[in-house]
């Protein structure tokens, strides 16, 4: 194929990842009804980059990832679309030992750190079926509002895959290790009332109220005190991680810092006065 008939994977992902930002939320919605909204690696990084942008933008308060369509929410990668291949030197193979190790660790792994580090709330509204990679998309999230019709399914297996992405990872943090072993050793479809059950969702609403119950959600959180629930975040993150001395020597660090952001001011100037706080986000 000719530079001049290549595509504009730019504009592609122009279309098929849209991007709206208004009263604090930054809204991202995959637009690729007709795939299965499966990711192609240029989505991919499109998203990967506005979870980076949205850990520094003061404007952006919470982030709400969501697809069109009723059926799928996200059916993982769409591998018809190769990854662009790095150059190799003459004589090298065509794929070197490493190359895929680190085509994995540069795409769906980034994107779940990306959102697991965003210093922003993240919510996922999940309209449909998250299957495979698409479901580390829930898993990475903060919280997930879920239509009455959505499934979970760990479809791994049932393709004779090892879970990737940071799947295997997640699962347990939030099941514990048996169940998580149960859902990836079997693949079966799991409902959006029993990921509710599970501590995978958060809230379960009838599907032509999704859109509304995320919205308040993340008005609320657009509303609060932005670094305040960041760095909350971060030690919630931390609390799996780390041993016990170290997590509340950074808890110790993230309290002393917040008392010098304007919404701690406000927060104690507000209930010296009896009033509801009005917060700035930083």
């Amino acid at each position: 194929m000719s530079a001049d008939s290549s595509p504009d994977f730019d504009k592609l992902a122009d279309e098929e990842l849209i991007a709206e930002h208004s009263g604090g939320v930054l809204r991202l919605t995959i637009n690729r009804v007709e795939k299965g909204n499966a990711i192609p690696w240029y989505v991919r990084e499109r998203l990967i980059q506005h979870f980076l942008d949205a850990h520094v933008d003061l404007a952006v308060r919470c982030v709400v990832l969501s697809a069109t369509g009723e059926r799928h929410f996200c059916t993982g990668a769409d591998l018809s679309v190769p990854n662009p291949m790095v150059k190799t030197p003459d004589g090298a193979p065509d794929r070197p030992v490493g190359v895929a190790t680190n085509m994995m660790r540069r795409g769906f792994e980034r994107l779940m750190e990306t959102i697991l580090d965003c210093q922003k709330p993240v919510i996922v509204a999940l309209n449909g079926t998250a299957a495979g990679g698409g479901s580390l998309l829930a898993l990475a999230a903060d919280l997930v509002i879920a239509a009455d019709t959505a499934r979970i399914i760990q479809v791994f297996v049932r393709r004779g895959l090892v879970p990737d992405g940071g799947v295997a990872y997640l699962l347990p943090r939030l099941v514990g290790m048996h169940k998580a072993k149960e859902l990836l050793f079997f693949g079966d479809d799991l409902s959006a009332v029993d990921a509710e059950r599970l501590g995978i969702v958060n809230k379960v609403v009838p599907a032509a109220e999704l859109r509304a119950a995320t919205d308040e959600w993340a008005t609320r959180l657009a509303d609060g005190p932005t670094k305040a629930i960041g760095w909350s975040k971060h030690l919630l993150n931390l609390a799996f991680e780390v041993p016990r001395s170290q997590h509340l020597e950074t808890e110790a660090t993230l309290v002393e810092m917040n008392t010098h952001t304007e919404d701690s001011k406000e927060g104690v100037a507000s209930f010296m006065e009896r009033r509801q706080p009005t917060w700035q986000g930083w």
